[in-house]
């Protein structure tokens, strides 16, 4: 494990970059479309209430692709430092902007999800997270209730506010390490996380280019995260 860190407090945030080198699709293409839809018809709570069977069909289809993957060496190396890290005395949090369970599959315990997840599915009557790993539709049904049609995905749509933003915000507060790996810089409060953080604090950042919001990182560092994650975490200098 890296001694640079050692009894420090550390929050990492990941964004679609680290998931995309395990083979996992970013959902916005380069023409703005995700996967050949507008965000309006499969993002947004007016879609899920216009066509429910489009939206479900389409994290359908982003849940199955999730067998087809595995964690990356980068996945491994974060869930392999917050361990060692925490064992050692030091205060740790990874954010993630992703939706997949990779990081969890890696090993990852102090772990938030501020977009939500594709293997969970929520209640639209009581608000209450279930886990779900098969597919999801109109007919589903609430394992106490019993009443179908009540289930949705467990995902942060355009409109809706981020997942567990009190207590990510705090912690940015009094970090001493901040490292962004994989992020655009563009999408937000996650791209307003480092300008959150105290002045001495420490701010890396990991991507394939540098993100919108490059300046506010005292260290970029450009290429793969399966390679510069490692080498970060895992140094001894």
């Amino acid at each position: 494990m890296s001694q640079a860190f050692a009894h420090q407090r550390v929050l990492i945030l990941t964004g679609a970059g680290i998931s995309a080198e395990s083979g996992l699709k970013t959902f916005r293409d380069a023409d703005g479309l995700w996967e050949g839809h507008r965000i309006e018809d499969v993002a947004t709570p007016e879609a899920f209430a216009r066509d429910p069977d489009l939206v479900y069909d389409f994290y359908n289809q982003r849940r199955r692709s999730l067998r087809e993957v595995t964690p990356n060496a980068a996945h491994v190396a974060i869930a392999k430092f917050e361990h060692q890290h925490i064992a050692s005395g030091g205060e740790f949090l990874l954010v993630t902007q992703n939706v997949d369970d990779l990081h969890g599959r890696a090993g990852s315990k102090r772990l938030l999800h501020m977009h939500g997840e594709l293997i969970k599915a929520r209640c639209l009557d009581r608000g209450e997270v279930l886990n779900w790993t098969d597919d999801l539709d109109q007919s589903s049904v609430h394992p106490r209730s019993k009443m179908p049609g009540r289930l949705r995905p467990h995902i942060v749509w355009f409109g809706e506010v981020p997942l567990h933003l009190d207590e990510i915000f705090d912690f940015a507060r009094r970090a001493e390490v901040f490292i962004a790996i994989g992020t655009s810089g563009v999408v937000y409060p996650a791209a307003m996380l480092v300008n959150a953080t105290p002045p001495h604090c420490r701010r890396i950042l990991l991507n394939l280019a540098a993100a919108e919001n490059a300046t506010a990182f005292d260290e970029v560092m450009l290429g793969a995260a399966t390679q510069l994650v490692p080498q970060l975490l895992g140094s001894s200098n």
